[in-house]
């Protein structure tokens, strides 16, 4: 079982504007002069925290972390307009060519793997491989399996404090009530939503209950980027063209070499998505850990994702 590698410091942090409105926070750590990976961090939202880069080998690795629009330390916090899937594609892209790099290696989970789709197959000659784990394809049977019926019949005692912003009466349609409130003028209104729809994903993230994981996701700030961002892509049905887009476009990008990394028992994201992508995608080797639910920090998840980066620094 692989242990994180020490937890190192940035050797450069930045800020690049890429629209009038919106500036993300970039950061570069390990070797200047080594293999090029980009972090697509989950969510959408959800920022880089340090530990990230614990998971690659910082002599090998030059890893980039950037804080996709509206959260982390990018501004403006919790901004919903100009901000969609093919935004942050573009933001990629500008950070890319602004940083100088040719081609770079893709690491992301759950949101992530789902960004790290949408730019490989938008521009696959920049790809020289994928790591993802956690697979979300943000498809309508997904966000009803997690946000309305489904998750539920496992974690039936945090759903019951999922439900509480939400009158009986507006319950048929949970993502929309809750936009309603995330929208919301009244910040009360806001962040009791925003902290309610958080915590669920805190609360059901590990295949243990990880309390600290909860307190987290309960974080004013933390909890109002995250809730606010999600549940809007999730109301624009991700800003996909089509229900199975990222699916039928795999063809693109079959050629890069690529792993998936799939908890068995991942609640947020059911591995039935991941299998899906497996069939679609035959050639990416794929990857079940028996023993774990959907975060990048259970033991059988680490130890597969750092035992891929060691491997992907190779080529």
């Amino acid at each position: 079982m692989r242990e994180l590698y020490p937890l190192i410091e940035p050797y450069r942090e930045g800020n690049l504007q890429v629209s009038d409105l919106h500036t993300i926070h970039f950061e570069e750590s390990g070797n200047p002069q080594g293999q090029p990976i980009v972090l697509l961090h989950g969510g959408p939202g959800g920022g880089c925290p340090p530990f990230y880069r614990q998971y690659f080998h910082p002599e090998k690795w030059r890893l980039i972390m950037f804080d996709q629009r509206g959260c982390g330390q990018s501004k403006p916090h919790a901004e919903l307009r100009e901000n969609t899937t093919w935004d942050l594609v573009g933001d990629i892209e500008k950070l890319r060519e602004y940083l100088g790099i040719e081609k770079w290696v893709l690491f992301g989970g759950s949101w992530g793997s789902t960004l790290s789709l949408a730019y490989s197959q938008t521009h696959p000659s920049r790809c020289t491989g994928l790591i993802l784990r956690g697979i979300f394809m943000l498809r309508q049977k997904e966000l009803r399996w997690f946000y309305q019926e489904g998750a539920s019949y496992i974690f039936p005692d945090a759903w019951e404090e999922y439900l509480k912003p939400i009158p009986l009466d507006e319950r048929e349609d949970m993502i929309s009530a809750y936009y309603k409130r995330l929208t919301s003028p009244d910040l009360q209104i806001q962040l009791e939503a925003a902290r309610a729809w958080s915590i669920w994903e805190g609360s059901t993230s590990k295949l243990f209950v990880d309390p600290e994981l909860k307190q987290k996701f309960g974080d004013d700030k933390f909890a109002a980027a995250f809730a606010r961002i999600e549940c809007h892509y999730f109301m624009n049905k991700g800003f996909l063209e089509s229900e199975n887009q990222l699916l039928l476009n795999v063809s693109r990008i079959r050629h890069i070499p690529a792993v998936i990394v799939q908890g068995r028992y991942d609640v947020v994201c059911p591995m039935i998505s991941a299998w899906e992508l497996h069939q679609a995608w035959p050639e990416a080797e794929f990857i079940v850990v028996p023993d774990a639910g959907h975060s990048m920090s259970e033991p059988g998840i680490r130890s597969a994702l750092i035992d891929y980066t060691d491997k992907f620094a190779l080529l």
